[in-house]
């Protein structure tokens, strides 16, 4: 569950033999055709460049953002073959023609996330002397929306509410679980067919470097967060010649291990720090809350509002699935903090209007909500073997959702499609630079991260020399570039602008914590 696979030569694309440990076989994810297929798609697309003109209705971008497509192969392997198009956004340099440094591309994370809003940032303070250097360049990468748009089930069907959401589920609920990932995934085959097994975190790297060169970009200036931090570090191992500049912010562990079972496990770890965190700040404020004096009274209060919910649901569509999927939210960033507390205290008080604003689901955004995970479960399953054994499953989720009750089974039921896979799986492949073979890279991380836990930065950290990592101190919002942080901010503005880096290991002093406000609506202070 992510809001994000090179090699340190090509030739280190090959079959490993598979482990003893429940994990299906798998094939390598490619060679030397993929390279030349995209050295060919490149010169393709700096040929025919992006026709940019007035976006689409459909996605919401008015001028002065523009919109435009580029092409790529759906396998690299056969660059003649079948294309799909990809979706792209335009925002031009605010700046005088002096100050205009080319185009600065964007990736928000996911699998399954959607950069096409970022042109749209080039409005917000924070973002606007990056804005005066470069062209704000987002996309929609393969899968996503209009590119090439993946679905895994009808999505009317797909968000089914009222849900449940068991902390240490019963075995019944277990063996429908089963029998739901197992569909699901014959959905993901069935749909796509063929075409599935191409959309992976190696095709988004490869498309990323076609996209440079339609930008008409010698080279690659690049921010990715969350997800975009995994296939950014891809591409930086499979073109580091291509780079010019990369912002990493909140980093994936590229560790070939963890991608993607241990990854999640770690992360259902880190999600249950990150509750303990925002359940210490809700009984801090107990005047403001009045949901318990310790973390723990404020647990047993979110208990009494899942028992509530599971026998009277909101609306008839809020039941404690949707309360769960909500308040995951004060794991992913502290500005979510207030307004959920307030809704569980208004809530347990008999108002339930805070409740709705925060957790009913929106039929508006089904087809959009259900591309995305066809796209996250795709992409995570292909990218490499998962166990195929129900058992391992059990048993690890087990095990973690004694001392990780909170996000542990849900983050299991949301991947374990992955065990019914049919498409083939890629093994993952080192990702990494000789020293000097890439430009200087400046990775950001929260020390109490949840999404992607603060040893993914170390890791990454290690894996490309002349690195830099800024550490914001005892903070957890995921995502930090550009926030409230000052000191965060100015090392990014720095960098983008200069391309100089801070000291290899850089800390900044943690943001302020949320005040809490009438409504539930907190206010942070500049740090």
């Amino acid at each position: 569950m992510y809001g994000a696979v090179g090699s340190l030569v090509l030739t280190a694309l090959t079959a490993a033999p598979a482990p003893a440990d429940g994990l299906g076989p798998a094939r390598p994810p490619g060679g030397r055709a993929e390279s030349r297929g995209v050295e060919l798609a490149a010169r393709q697309a700096a040929t025919r460049g992006i026709r940019f003109g007035t976006c689409p209705a459909a996605e919401g971008l008015a001028a002065p953002v523009q919109c435009g497509t580029f092409s790529v192969p759906l396998d690299y392997a056969h660059p003649e073959g079948k294309h799909i198009s990809l979706t792209v956004s335009r925002a031009r340099s605010t700046g005088g023609a002096a100050e205009r440094q080319g185009a600065l591309v964007y990736n928000p994370g996911g699998p399954g996330g959607s950069g096409m809003f970022f042109p749209l940032l080039t409005g917000v303070r924070q973002w606007q002397a990056a804005a005066r250097a470069y062209d704000f360049v987002g996309y929609a990468p393969r899968g996503v929306g209009r590119s090439a748009p993946l679905s895994c089930a009808d999505p009317a069907r797909f968000a089914k509410a009222p849900s449940q959401a068991p902390e240490h589920p019963t075995e019944s609920y277990k063996k429908q679980r089963v029998a739901e990932a197992k569909a699901y995934a014959q959905g993901c085959a069935r749909r796509a067919g063929k075409d599935l097994q191409y959309f992976t975190s190696l095709n988004n790297a490869r498309d990323l470097d076609v996209l440079r060169a339609a930008l008409g970009e010698r080279k690659l200036t690049y921010m990715g967060a969350s997800y975009g931090t995994y296939f950014g570090a891809l591409y930086a191992t499979l073109f580091p010649g291509h780079v010019r500049r990369m912002v990493f912010d909140s980093v994936v562990d590229p560790s070939r291990e963890k991608i993607w079972y241990d990854s999640n496990l770690a992360q259902s770890a880190a999600f249950e720090t990150r509750w303990g965190d925002w359940r210490r700040w809700v009984a801090k404020h107990d005047a403001v809350y009045h949901l318990g004096r310790t973390p723990q009274r404020v647990a047993d209060a979110y208990d009494r509002a899942r028992r509530l919910l599971a026998r009277r649901p909101v609306a008839g569509r809020i039941g404690p699935g949707e309360l769960q999927t909500a308040f995951l939210q004060v794991g992913y960033s502290d500005s979510h903090w207030a307004r959920n507390a307030d809704a569980l205290s208004a809530y347990l008080r008999g108002d339930d209007k805070a409740l709705r604003a925060i957790a009913l689901p929106d039929p508006a955004s089904a087809r959009s909500s259900e591309n995305s995970n066809a796209v996250y479960t795709t992409v995570e399953c292909n990218d490499s073997p998962w166990p195929r054994s129900w058992p391992v499953w059990n048993r690890d989720n087990t095990r973690l959702a004694r001392r990780a009750p909170f996000e542990t089974w849900q983050n299991a039921w949301m991947n374990l499609p992955c065990a019914f896979w049919t498409a083939h799986q890629q093994r993952p492949i080192e990702v990494g630079t000789a020293r000097h073979a890439l430009p200087p890279t400046l990775l950001l991380a929260a020390e109490r991260d949840a999404a992607t836990p603060y040893e993914g930065a170390v890791q990454l950290h290690r894996r490309l020399p002349g690195s830099s990592l800024v550490t914001e101190r005892g903070s957890g919002t995921h995502g930090i570039a550009f926030g409230p942080n000052a000191c965060v901010n100015a090392h990014v503005q720095t960098y983008l602008l200069t391309g100089s880096i801070p000291a290899r290991r850089t800390f900044c002093g943690p943001r302020a914590e949320p005040a809490p406000t009438a409504g539930g609506k907190a206010t942070v202070a500049q740090s």
